[in-house]
């Protein structure tokens, strides 16, 4: 189990360092300048190793599973690291999605954790999902598929409340679930297209994954696959990776190369890479350029130690 919270969750971190430089260039300008390692400066003109708020979000759900599920815990430290830099590289935020803020703001005046994400067809970008991987260890031996579910609606719903946006949290836990316990990709794919499709047959927002659903999206090509801040471009560009590649390090250039959201493609894709080749598959060059990678690890450590019941 360690080399897989490990993997995971420093292969999303890597993934997210690595977008950071080239966050918001275009597809059409990586095509002819690809990125092939770890890059400093660029967009946000931070030093080499810098993660973004994809990670610090992560870190900061992962520090508050270690006390225990307390979805006003967790809100109270998102609210620390937009106050404050807590969690952050480099002691500041540099990064943040405006659905994000939006609901942090809410918090900070009073409004509950669970009820402070945006409920709209318009809140619909990828920042709780960029950050909802821990879960997939917390709830890895619930059995109870409808408790998950609630989970995981809870914690996406402290920034991001539509249910599009919990749907497509839920998918990428499930998925990540089944790879944790040693599925393959395939087969954790077939598990959990029927575990979705057992909860949510009748939703209306089921149209929104009819690609993965019918897994059109692992067998298109890269034109056809978006790698916006959309959270349905986000899981598919992740998915497309993944299935397009043989190593961590392919899964996490090809997603980087895509373009626009780098650093959360690459961060969404990271953490499922991470999971299926193992910590050990992450370049050490890549690890050892991580800001704070020491301070990282121990959290790793203590999330893997965690007893989740």
């Amino acid at each position: 189990m360690r080399n897989k919270v490990f993997g995971g969750l420093i292969g999303l971190c890597v993934g997210d360092a690595l977008g950071v430089p080239v966050e918001f260039v275009s597809r059409t300008a990586l095509e002819k300048n690809p990125l092939e390692m770890m890059n400093g400066y660029g967009t946000h003109n931070q030093p080499l190793g810098t993660w973004s708020d994809d990670s610090s979000l992560t870190f900061c759900l992962m520090e508050s599973l270690c006390e225990g599920y307390d979805t006003d815990d967790i809100a109270k430290r998102f609210v620390k690291w937009y106050e404050e830099g807590y969690w952050t590289a480099h002691g500041e935020v540099f990064d943040i999605g405006n659905a994000t803020m939006q609901a942090i703001v809410r918090i900070q005046r009073g409004c509950k954790a669970e009820e402070a994400g945006g409920k709209t067809q318009y809140d619909n970008g990828n920042g709780s999902l960029m950050r909802i991987l821990p879960l997939s260890f917390y709830l890895l031996y619930k059995n109870d598929v409808a408790q998950r579910f609630k989970i995981v609606k809870e914690v996406s719903s402290i920034t991001h409340a539509h249910t599009r946006s919990v749907m497509a949290c839920f998918f990428y836990v499930e998925l990540a679930i089944s790879l944790i316990k040693g599925k393959n990709f395939d087969e954790a794919m077939d598990i959990t297209v029927s575990t979705f499709d057992s909860l949510f047959c009748d939703n209306i927002e089921r149209e929104h994954f009819q690609r993965i659903l019918d897994k059109n999206v692992v067998q298109i090509s890269q034109k056809d696959i978006y790698s916006s801040g959309y959270v349905i471009h986000s899981l598919e560009a992740a998915l497309w990776c993944i299935k397009n590649s043989n190593s961590y390090k392919d899964v996490i250039l090809k997603a980087v190369n895509l373009g626009e959201d780098t650093d959360t493609t690459a961060a969404i894709a990271g953490g499922l890479a991470g999971i299926m080749y193992g910590q050990e598959s992450i370049p050490h060059e890549w690890i050892d350029s991580l800001a704070r990678k020491d301070e990282i690890l121990r959290l790793c450590q203590r999330f893997n130690s965690a007893t989740f019941e």
